[in-house]
């Protein structure tokens, strides 16, 4: 049985992993609001290396239609305003010549459908990853019992493999609903 608790807890571990990579991608769709995780995904010419820009600069929200981006080195400002602007986000970022300050402009209803299809394709990608998890759990128990294991000791573990992927497509969802909610909120 304690194999079969080891598989269990190696797919659980995966599968808070997939949580944790769908509320990052989620994060990442603009809700209309300003968010700095908006910008994570933004690379920044640093000296010749291509460097993410919260290692460059501070990124903060000043309202909910503002973020500041402020360099740790005023030579940074240029090469952060056209990264952000070649990240093609719809944002055009102002630089004052001492931070760059991106006014979110506010969604349309149809960029907002858009935004929720993005948002059920991240939570549908999420689902397919418990689905895999399960099934390489399922074949390390099928595994298991041709190593002798009891098959009815297979068969608990296959039903709490079940209960495991049931439990996080439930988070999957409520995840997927919040952001839908959040993102259809004007």
């Amino acid at each position: 049985m304690s194999d079969i608790k080891t598989v269990l807890e190696g797919a659980k571990s995966q599968m808070e992993k997939t949580i944790g990579h769908l509320e990052s991608e989620l994060a990442k769709i603009r809700a209309g609001k300003a968010n700095p995780a908006m910008l994570d995904s933004i690379l920044v010419d640093y000296y010749g290396s291509k460097t993410t820009l919260n290692n460059v600069a501070s990124v903060n929200t000043q309202d909910s239609r503002t973020i500041v981006v402020q360099p740790w080195e005023k030579s940074m400002l240029t090469p952060i305003e056209k990264a952000i602007q070649a990240a093609n986000l719809g944002f055009n970022p102002q630089n004052d010549g001492v931070l760059i300050r991106i006014i979110v402009p506010p969604l349309t209803e149809e960029r907002r459908k858009d935004l929720v299809k993005t948002a059920k394709a991240a939570a549908e990608d999420g689902k397919v990853s418990l689905r895999t998890i399960r099934k390489e759990s399922i074949d390390k128990i099928k595994a298991l019992q041709k190593a002798g294991l009891p098959e009815d000791e297979a068969k608990v573990g296959e039903n709490k493999m079940q209960a495991l992927v049931d439990e996080f497509s439930v988070k999957c969802e409520k995840h997927l609903e919040q952001k839908e909610k959040e993102i259809m909120t004007v």
